[in-house]
């Protein structure tokens, strides 16, 4: 459930630009994102980066195609969002709180947060994440500047890295599960 919550504003958005404009799908999909941070603070959880950060990213360009330029390209618009995601992630990690933390420090116990392999699964599912924005950036580039290219193949590379990421992000933590276990109580940093 909460992938498909944490996704729900990009699918929305990339559905919607295939059958509207770009100013429409940005501000639904800003919308969305700010219904999922009311779900979240409705749940008593955190305000996430990520989702903060995107509704700012899809706002901003919102505004930018209403009032600056309404002529950008479809192909442009999804360039410009995949760098801002790319960027908030990227801007996570470099201040050492990846965007996962957030996310996974609500769905499992404290003591399995505070297990040695906890963080480091977190670095890697992050990267792993920004390895699938750098291939969706790939693929609206290609759309760009490959002209014969068909505007599918784009919308391929992205579904295909995305989905990529979110199956790595569960797969993941159960396979660091089933290779080192539960480490006994003693193991666990400030376990007495």
């Amino acid at each position: 459930m909460t992938i498909f919550l944490i996704l729900a504003p990009f699918g929305s958005f990339a559905l919607l630009m295939l059958v509207t404009s770009a100013e429409i799908s940005l501000f639904v999909a800003a919308a969305i994102c700010l219904a999922v941070i009311g779900v979240d603070v409705y749940r008593g959880r955190s305000i996430k980066m990520l989702g903060a950060g995107s509704v700012v990213v899809f706002s901003a360009l919102g505004a930018y195609v209403v009032l600056v330029d309404p002529n950008l390209s479809h192909s442009a618009v999804k360039l410009t969002i995949d760098i801002g995601v790319f960027a908030i992630s990227l801007v996570s990690l470099i201040i050492r709180k990846p965007f996962i933390l957030q996310y996974a420090l609500e769905e499992v116990d404290a003591e399995t947060a505070r297990q040695p392999g906890f963080l480091k699964a977190v670095y890697l599912i992050t990267w792993a994440w920004n390895a699938a924005f750098v291939l969706m950036i790939i693929g609206n580039v290609l759309t760009i500047y490959v002209p014969g290219l068909p505007l599918w193949s784009g919308l391929v590379i992205a579904f295909a890295a995305r989905n990529g990421a979110a199956y790595f992000t569960a797969w993941y933590p159960l396979y660091r599960k089933a290779k080192y276990g539960t480490p006994p109580a003693s193991a666990l940093p400030g376990a007495d």
